[in-house]
């Protein structure tokens, strides 16, 4: 058997950025590869009489800045995703409602359409919480709303960083230390905060960057560090990291050891995880970047890698 048709569920394509975008870099080779390629967005998905289907259209994309797809039909289409060899879900957090409903409705589909990342394993593996399964390698952490109990924290630890828990690229993350008269970023007027936080002890080696490793089925494939700009603490590329060329270092190896086999068994196909220092801080399921500039850095081609691995193992 062989891959005929594919289908990615992803933000509006009028609005990636080509610099970063994985979704574009993972279409583009489908396409060269011949298979014919269906885009919706995620508000298109929908259920009906046992049908899992979507509208959105077929495109042809084009390697180049200025117009870079093109859909082959005038208006949208409702087309089943069963006729689909592969869906990719490749929408951006935040996770919310609505992204949890579209990988229970996604779930529905059958086993002779692969769906990756695995739907049931993106739902359960929360980014910045399925690391504690790793406990050797995260930093000390809590997730309170309680304002108390981070400022207990911030006592125990002198030097600490608070993130949303279902965020991306860097936004809502502020570092707080023990000589400052305030939590930064946090509204101490109430004693219980809208939803869940996490803390972490700062990390001093993030002035080296973090960096973005790659895993495709368990695998490493490439990684790039991410600089964060002069004074600054977010790395993200969507932040202003800056991306520079790196191998596995501290214990890099050692925790894309442990991850292996789990993600494996869970069908987390592409991932990318975040470490810093010797620690690892997220695992990215839901739609890791990055893939560009390590194929830009290291003279190598993911997206290729990737469908040679899917290939292999799917079909």
């Amino acid at each position: 058997m062989t891959i005929k048709k594919i289908a990615i569920q992803m933000d509006a394509i009028e609005r990636i950025d080509l610099d970063f975008d994985t979704s574009f870099l993972l279409a583009m080779e489908a396409q060269q590869r011949e298979y014919e390629v269906f885009y919706y967005n995620p508000i298109d998905l929908e259920y009906d009489k046992s049908v899992v289907q979507a509208w959105g259209y077929f495109i042809e994309l084009f390697d180049q800045k200025e117009t870079y797809f093109k859909y082959l039909s005038e208006k949208k289409e409702l087309f089943n995703l069963a006729e689909v060899d592969v869906v990719l879900i490749r929408q951006d957090p935040p996770f919310d409602m609505n992204y949890i409903s579209s990988t229970y409705l996604l779930e529905q589909l059958s086993s002779s359409t692969v769906v990756l990342n695995n739907p049931v394993s993106i739902r359960n593996a929360a980014e910045k919480i399925y690391p504690f399964q790793f406990q050797k390698y995260i930093p000390p952490t809590i997730i309170t709303q309680k304002i108390e109990t981070i400022k207990k924290f911030l006592i125990e630890n002198k030097d600490i960083v608070t993130k949303p828990l279902y965020g991306n690229g860097g936004e809502g993350i502020f570092r707080s230390k023990i000589d400052d008269s305030i939590l930064q970023g946090i509204d101490e007027s109430k004693n219980i905060l809208d939803e869940p936080i996490m803390a972490q002890k700062y990390i001093p080696e993030i002035v080296e960057g973090d960096r973005r490793i790659i895993l495709i089925d368990g695998e490493y494939v490439g990684s790039v560090a991410r600089i964060p700009q002069p004074n600054k603490l977010k790395a993200n590329f969507h932040a202003g990291g800056q991306p520079r060329k790196t191998d596995l270092i501290y214990r890099d190896q050692e925790i894309c050891d442990a991850l292996r086999n789990d993600l494996k068994e869970k069908n987390l196909f592409l991932v990318g995880i975040d470490t810093i220092g010797n620690y690892l801080t997220e695992i990215n399921v839901t739609s890791p970047t990055g893939l560009k500039q390590v194929n830009e850095l290291n003279g190598v081609n993911l997206a290729k890698v990737y469908w040679d691995k899917l290939e292999a193992k799917f079909f």
